[in-house]
């Protein structure tokens, strides 16, 4: 992949990540006893935060000091 393609797969991962953020907060606050599709969603989101470091190191080159 090049890097524009790099980042418009983070941008994606990103969105996605917010939108998960949302649905996991909206399901605490009306107080819902699926705690299996909340952990679901946590898990989701725990996945696309480690594509995005992925990304986000293949992006920023090492630097040596």
């Amino acid at each position: 992949m090049n890097e524009q393609e790099l980042r418009k797969k983070l941008a994606s991962l990103s969105t996605e990540h917010r939108d998960l953020d949302a649905a996991i907060d909206a399901l605490i606050m009306s107080r819902s006893t699926d705690e299996l599709q909340i952990a679901r969603l946590k898990k989701r989101k725990l996945f696309l935060k480690d594509q995005m470091a992925i990304i986000e190191d293949a992006l920023i080159p090492d630097i040596i000091a």
